[in-house]
């Protein structure tokens, strides 16, 4: 990571003047041990730059999209994660431009953004430095799974409820995340923070712009990615979401296909055979194609018997294959599943530490559906005379920060689903709005996983299997097919759709599981609509990095370059 950059043709080429790294490393007289000392940009507020020497370096992850190290901050001892990815001098980096906007609780914090120059020649690096946080909901969920166990019902409540929080306040900026995961979900045991990671899928969507379809890791992809749409809205954030919720009530994913091909399948076994008007919702170009019928399986069978009623309700309000039917992410967070949370003073971690923050909402939070205020906002909160000073409280009696440069997003229709609002808002994303969010940043120390396995609950017992069937289902042979181009405007959508209909069509009429176990085949196809602005070549789940707590891998999705000057992606993110 030492050397200097060209500085004239790398300027050039980027429209901007980065930030250097300085020559040479230097030895730390105390122990002897290596420092490394950059001139790095602020990742929020100020552009100048300013000295940041870091120790104590290790690679704790890796993945075509590049590198992450750990490394300690020498001014405050601070564990830091760098992302390392090469720099395509020609554009902007989407996901630098994107979290330099996002400021939130529950969102990773971007500390600072430095380059640096690499073997070959011209060969320049973005180093991006993230707050570090020790887990992941994935290893968390491993844990549990090791035993046969589930998660505990109660911290279910609290990871989701945190990550709706986090997808609400990227909507609201026409962001879309766009790789929803528990690999992606960071998380502080002793403090159970919860942390959206890895904005390396991410992309600003705008009304009218084309977008790839091949995105997102395959367990967790939106049925209209599937069917080839590019005209998707941020609400295949939400299926994804839908498909977190369910894999930590089952212990186990969902919708585990084997390809592109079978993820439909296994979607069509759950919800059904989608009509020709759902169809047409996700994709008109498939109004005609015919689909061999299935009916839909009832949600109470596909989970086990404790599952609370609530959180089964809430699912089935995520995993709509109509997009504008999916609950919205805030409106998520006021559902009654997450009322549990709001109760007043009786919640504690087993540790014996109070809860994390889960009500210090900034204006611009509330500003997004304002209807949603008297449910999102415990009781004993909402005596205040307007709702702008509710965001000064906080669950478990947390400090919170006052929320500055709040926007004007308010929700077209706030009462009901709140599509039109997010719809509306990506017509306007030219000029960014700016917000900054309430709720100091939690960086975690390495702990381990135990400290949150101490709440016993009706759900953390038995088998975490599911043996539910549904007549007519493919076996895996039939099923298993692979798609040749699953995205596109069109070919390679109807190719899927095809293949997919043809398995269910031939299978066997004796059932089969609905879920099965975990897969790490890739799917090693691309494809690219007619017309398609961006030219994707995409993996899928387990071709993401390995070992990153940070998760900074793309899920394979790493490789797609947008020639838009405005939010145009470097060569390692995706498009």
């Amino acid at each position: 990571m030492s050397g200097r950059p060209r500085t004239s043709s790398f300027a050039e080429g980027n429209k901007q003047s980065p930030s250097l790294v300085m020559g040479g490393v230097k030895t730390c007289s105390r122990d002897g041990s290596k420092i490394t000392t950059v001139v790095a940009t602020p990742g929020q507020g100020t552009d100048r730059v300013q000295e940041v020497s870091y120790t104590d370096t290790k690679v704790i992850g890796n993945g075509s999209f590049g590198v992450v190290f750990q490394a300690k901050l020498c001014d405050t001892g601070e564990l830091v994660a760098i992302k390392k990815v090469l720099q395509d001098r020609r554009f902007k980096n989407r996901e630098l431009q994107i979290m330099r906007r996002l400021e939130h609780c529950n969102i990773v914090k971007l500390l600072y953004f430095f380059y640096s120059s690499g073997e070959k020649r011209d060969e320049v690096f973005l180093n991006l430095v993230l707050e570090y946080i020790p887990e992941t909901v994935y290893k968390v969920a491993r844990q549990y799974a090791k035993t046969k166990q589930t998660i505990p019902i109660n911290f279910i409540r609290l990871y989701m409820y945190q990550l709706f929080r986090s997808l609400a306040y990227i909507h609201s900026l026409g962001i879309c995340h766009r790789d929803i995961k528990p690999q992606n979900l960071l998380l502080d045991p002793e403090t159970a923070v919860l942390k959206l990671c890895d904005f390396g899928s991410a992309k600003q969507l705008l009304h009218g712009e084309p977008n790839v379809s091949y995105i997102c890791s395959r367990y967790y992809r939106a049925p209209e990615l599937i069917f080839g749409a590019i005209n998707y809205t941020t609400k295949i954030d939400v299926w994804s979401a839908g498909c977190v919720l369910a894999e930590l009530l089952l212990g186990q994913p969902i919708f585990p296909g084997d390809s592109g091909v079978d993820q439909l399948v296994e979607v069509i076994k759950v919800l059904g055979t989608p009509t020709r008007e759902q169809i047409r919702e996700m994709n008109p170009n498939y109004t005609e194609f015919k689909f061999p019928q299935i009916k839909s399986h009832p949600w109470q069978k596909v989970f086990r018997i404790r599952t609370p009623t609530e959180a089964i309700n809430l699912v089935s309000q995520l995993l709509e294959y109509t997009p504008s039917a999916r609950i919205t992410p805030l409106k998520a967070c006021a559902h009654p599943f997450f009322d549990e949370l709001r109760m007043e003073g009786n919640l504690t971690l087993p540790n014996g530490r109070e809860m994390p923050p889960l009500f210090n909402f900034t204006e611009h939070e509330l500003s997004i559906q304002p209807s949603l205020v008297p449910q999102l906002l415990p009781k004993h909160l909402q005596n205040s005379a307007h709702p702008s000073t509710a965001n000064r409280a906080s669950a478990g009696g947390a400090s919170t920060t006052a929320a500055t440069g709040s926007t004007n997003v308010s929700s077209a229709g706030s009462g009901t689903s709140g599509d039109g609002a997010v719809q509306s808002q990506q017509q306007h994303q030219q000029q960014a709005p700016t917000s900054a969010a309430a709720g100091g940043t939690v960086a975690g120390g390495a702990a381990n996983v135990g400290g949150v396995q101490g709440n016993n609950s009706s759900s953390n017992s038995g088998n975490a299997t599911n043996a539910t069937t549904v007549a007519g289902a493919p076996n895996a042979q039939q099923s298993n097919a692979a798609a040749a181009g699953t995205g596109g405007g069109g070919g390679g959508g109807a190719a899927t759709a095809a293949t997919a209909a043809g398995a269910i069509a031939n299978s066997n009429a004796g059932g089969a599981n609905i879920t099965g176990s975990q897969s790490n085949s890739a799917l090693n196809s691309s494809a690219s609509g007619n017309g398609d602005a961006e030219v994707s070549a995409a993996g899928d789940e387990g071709g993401g990095g390995s070992g990153s707590s940070n998760g900074s891998g793309n899920g394979g999705n790493d490789a797609a370059v947008e020639p838009d000057q405005a939010s145009a992606a470097s060569a390692g993110t995706s498009g």
